[in-house]
Order: C-alpha cells, then structure tokens, then sequence
C-alpha cells in the first residue's frame, strides 16, 4: 500500500498545478490590450497511478500540468490572411484612384478641361464674330488655347508623379518584406532552441504570427509548419516553419531569401517614367511575378497603378526574319497587330521585345499605313542582332512589347489623352493648314508637340497642301523618331512659337486677300467642338465625360469590394478572436475557479498535517 505521508504529495502536486493555471490566467488578463496576443491556457491531467498491492490494484497520484500553450486555430489565421491580402490590394488601390479623380476634377476648386475647352472655342466664337481682323482678339484664343495645352501637360505631370510615388512605395514594400523575412527565420531559430528544451515558446510564436499578419497585407501568404524529421521519418525534435509569398519560398526555416528592386533602362509605355523597378529575387534572379492573377496585396496594388494599362499593351505575329548584308538577323517585322489604330500607338521609340519567351532590345522602329492611315506592319530595328537560335524560333510567334496589365493605372490615362490630344490636334491643323495667315503666308501646325530633348515636331507632311490648296499626300511610313502624330502626348503638346509671339500667325480663312475678317475655316474649327466624333465615339467636348466615367466606374468597383472585404474581415476577426482572443468574464471566471482549487488543495496538506500529528503526536502505547 502506498506510505502514510502519500496524500502529501497529492496536495503539493495540485498546489503546484493550480499555481501554475493562476500564473497563465493572471498572463492572459495583463495581456489582454497586447496586440498580437493569443490566449494561453495551461493542460492540467492526472498523474499516473501507482501500482499498489492491494485489492483496489493502483492509487491516483493526483494532478499535474502538462503544457502551458497558446490557442490558435490554423483555418482561421489562413482565412484572415488571405483576406488581408484582399483589403491591403483594394485599400491601396482606392487610395490611388481617388487622387487620379482628383487630377481630371473640374469643379469650382479647380478648373478643369471642360471649362478650360469651353473657354478655347468662346474665344473663337468672339473671334468669328466679325473680329478676325482683330490681333488682341487673336492673342485672346492663342493664349487660350495655350492654357489647354498647359492643363494637359499638368495632369500628364501629375499622373508622371504619381507612377513616381507607385514606384518608390514599391521600393520600400520590398525592403519591408525583406525586414520581416529576416525577423520571422530569426524566431524560428529561436523557437526550436527553446522548445527543444520542452514546452512552448508562445510568446515568440504571436509575434511570428504578427510578422505574417503584417506580410499578408502586402502580398499572399501561405504558411506551413511540420516536424522536423531523419530519413527513417523519425522525429528529431523541433520543428520547420516555412513561409511562401505569391507561392514562391520567402523563409524556410531559420533561412530566408530576400528581394531586390532593378530599376529598368527600359520603358513600357512611350509616356512612362524614367527607373521603373521591377522585383527579383536576390538569390536566383528570377522575377518575382508581383501582378500574376494569384498575387494580391497592397504590393500587386502599386504595380497595377503605376503599370495598368487595360491588358492593352501591343502584340502581333512575327513574319519570316531576313538576314542582312553581314548574315545578322538585325530587324524583325511583325503584322497582325492588336492594336493598328495610329494615333493609340503608345509603343516607347526605344525598348524591349517579347519574342519566343526572350527579350530583346529594340532602338527604333518603322511602322507602315495603308491608305486609310491604319497600321499594318511595324519593322523593329534590333540593337544587338538577335540569337540565331531564337530567330529560327520566332517566325510566326506572337510578339509582345511591354506587359499586359489589366488595371486602369497611369499608362491607360496618358494614354487616353494622347490618344484624344492626337485625334484633335490632327483635325485641328489640317483645318489650318488649308489657310493662310493675317499676312497672307501659309498657314503650318498651330498645335506641335516639343519633346524632353527640345525636338520640335510640327507634323508637316500630314494634312499639307500644295500652292494650289491641293491636298498633299500623307506619307506610308512613320518612325519612332519622324515628324508625326506619334510623337504628341499630353506632356509635350503646346502652341506652335510663332502664333504665341506674333497673333497674325493664325489661319481664320482659305484666301486673305477675300478679307481679313472672312471666317469660312473658323466654322469648321468650331464644329470640333461638339459636331465631330472625335474620342471613343463621342465629341471632343465630351472627353472628360469619358474619362471621369472611367474612374468612377473603378473607383466605385474598388471602394465596393474593398468595404465587402473589410466587413468579412470584422467577421473573420471575430472568430479568429474568440479562439485566440482574451475575454475578460472569462479569465475572471478562471481565476476564481482556479483560486478554489487551489485553497481546496490547501485544505488537503492542513488536514493530512492534523492527521499526521494526531498519528505521530498523539497516539501512542500507554
């Protein structure tokens, strides 16, 4: 049978057991405004019996405390990170959205293009009102039209400095996730060093946990954790916590890869700025995919700001490659194109070509017409002659220049205006170019375009005339760096010099010796206004229209999934809280039923001690 003092030890287990569950409830209620703290609770199971020689066989030997551990549930972490992932992307994206809405506003804050517009073809109204002759008349519209070309320059700068913004922040995202990358492999180390030792490293797991809360909003996360184990899958103690990003390794176990941010020589879009990253991975090179259809985060978010083009980036099918002079394959024609539209061509002059999963670098191009100004063929003019191995790869593949975004970001609204600013500057100077000036010469551009190198484009090969007023023909061919339309965007547009500086310099009819007030080219200037499709089958009037219903169409879309998102996000929270969360009724509740047991087990070493000294004390052999 078990010794006399045996009860003793029942009582000092419990006491012990108990001091422990108090300590963990007395942790979980001063921690209860930590961010990132789980609940701990302590196992408490009863010891092993002991075998005894008597009729009842065995004896219990009390309680103990098996493990102090945190309560977290895997599902429920899953869930909230990959929500996060969706309200960092739709947060960071409608951040972004409204100040593009704020750029193209025109409101009684701001002028904006309508009102800018509308002023422009007053000012030719008052000038076809029989004041044609008139030069402060003249100064008015020239001036006038000069503030339109200055509006659109600076919404192009506003739109250049916000993709300068996208790309800083995804500079410093990257540094951020390298940050936490080092710190979770660091915990992990620390982890197994402890928990080989026995027991849980609970508090170094909630702030591990913490870091991938702080990842998943950046970027997709997955994580896994499993022991570590020899190849006879025996367990050799710890365990092995491994973290993907976007589905690629970012830590594994106490090592991690970090990212690196290229700045690009190369531009994707001809209105781009200048450095745009792109991320790889410093180990391998490889890139790191941040806009594939899987990836979300606030990180995909920048990249489809300063990137989004609307999946609209040119491709078509490259035709047999011919050898020159030397036997180098220097140029590439590709025909077939998805987008033939001259005036949509956003193609940078110098830049880079998707040819059969290669890049290759291209310094010009030639683009050929037909005879409705429609492109169909572009000849690219190799820097490096291109890989015997990938030119025999190449014949009818498909081409790609630039990168498929499908996001309305920065390129689409640079794009959008030069598009429009090249419909109607080419209207507009060919109506022009019919006439003459108040001096009786020819009439040139009123609208040019002056580039970052001071190139000045003034278009003279389309809509000219000959001295007869006959109609020259346009040419066949345009250059990435020829005099044409192509060259125009919303950054370099302006009035020609010479109308600025001298008010004469302005065509308002055919022939001047008719009169200087006779206004037959000022009527079909005026119809430009609101009688001609001119954008996306509407006028020219209606331009902001179109583009504002462009935002507000995305932004309402954004704002729409990012509040369904953060609603799921406050149920989500919710059920991850009641598993891991601390309730404060109920650590109260704990402590006094812990308390209990404890001065229960007290009351068992005071009434064990009174029977021992009622044993040992007082019971004797008179």
């Amino acid at each position: 049978m078990p010794s006399q003092f045996f009860g003793l030890n029942i009582g000092m287990n419990a006491l012990s057991a108990f001091q422990a569950a108090i300590s963990t409830t007395a942790n979980n209620i001063a921690n209860v405004q930590t961010e990132g703290y789980s609940r701990q609770t302590t196992t408490l199971q009863a010891s092993a019996a002991l075998r005894v020689y008597a009729k009842y066989g065995s004896t219990g030997t009390g309680v103990e405390a098996t493990e102090i551990k945190q309560e977290r549930d895997l599902y429920y972490d899953t869930k909230y990170w990959e929500n996060q992932s969706s309200i960092g992307y739709f947060e960071q994206k409608l951040y972004y959205l409204n100040q593009v809405e704020n750029i193209f506003a025109d409101d009684g804050v701001q002028e904006g293009f309508s009102t800018i517009f509308n002023r422009v073809f007053n000012s030719l109204d008052t000038l076809n009102g029989g004041n044609a002759h008139d030069e402060s008349v003249r100064n008015q519209f020239i001036h006038d039209a000069q503030s339109l070309c200055t509006y659109f320059n600076s919404v192009a700068g506003a739109l250049t400095e916000l993709q300068k913004d996208c790309n800083e922040e995804i500079l410093n995202a990257t540094k951020q996730i390298n940050i936490i990358a080092e710190k979770i492999s660091l915990l992990n180390k620390e982890i197994n060093r402890l928990e080989l030792d026995g027991g849980y490293a609970n508090e170094l797991r909630d702030k591990r946990a913490l870091l991938v809360d702080e990842l998943s909003a950046m970027v997709n996360v997955e994580t896994k954790e499993y022991e570590v184990a020899n190849s006879y899958g025996e367990n050799l103690g710890g365990t092995n916590y491994l973290v993907m990003i976007n589905g690629q390794i970012l830590v594994d176990g106490g090592e991690y890869r970090t990212l690196q941010c290229e700045s690009s020589d190369y531009k994707r879009h001809q209105t781009d700025a200048e450095g745009m990253y792109t991320i790889v991975w410093s180990d391998t090179g490889g890139d790191f995919a941040a806009t594939t259809e899987s990836a979300s985060g606030s990180l995909k978010a920048l990249f489809d700001l300063r990137d989004g083009n609307n999946a609209d980036n040119l491709k078509g099918t490259a035709k047999d490659l011919v050898k020159d002079e030397n036997g180098e394959y220097t140029t590439l024609t590709i025909t077939g194109l998805s987008n033939n539209n001259i005036n949509a061509l956003n193609i940078p002059a110098e830049g880079r070509l998707k040819v059969s999963n290669t890049y290759v670098v291209y310094d010009s191009w030639e683009a050929k017409l037909d005879e409705d100004g429609n492109i169909t063929e572009i000849t690219f003019s190799f820097k490096e002659p291109l890989n015997a191995l990938v030119a025999e790869k190449s014949s009818g593949c498909t081409v790609e220049i630039g990168k498929s975004v499908d996001a309305m970001g920065v390129p689409y609204y640079q794009n959008q205006m030069s598009e429009f600013l090249r419909n109607f500057t080419e209207m507009f100077n060919d109506i022009q170019k019919q006439g003459e000036t108040l001096d009786g010469n020819q009439m040139g551009s009123f609208f040019v375009a002056k580039t970052g190198t001071e190139a000045l484009y003034e278009f003279d090969a389309w809509g000219a005339v000959d001295e007869n007023g006959e109609a020259v023909e346009e040419p066949v061919t345009i250059s990435s760096h020829g005099d044409s339309y192509y060259q125009l965007t919303a950054q370099n547009i302006q009035v020609n010099d010479v109308s600025l500086k001298d008010p004469t310099y302005f065509s308002t009819t055919k022939d001047i010796t008719n009169g200087a007030d006779k206004v037959d080219l000022l009527d079909e200037l005026q119809a430009l206004q609101e009688d001609v499709t001119m954008y996306r089958g509407a006028n020219a009037g209606s331009f902001l229209e179109v583009m504002l219903s462009d935002i507000a169409v995305d932004t309402e879309k954004t704002e729409i999934y990012y509040n369904n998102y953060f609603n799921m996000n406050t149920v989500i929270t919710n059920q991850r809280m009641s598993v891991s969360g601390v309730d404060e009724d109920e650590e109260a509740l704990n402590l006094v039923k812990f308390q209990n047991a404890y001065n229960l087990s007290s009351k068992i070493v005071s009434v064990l001690n009174e029977i021992y000294d009622k044993l040992i004390n007082q019971t004797g052999v008179t």
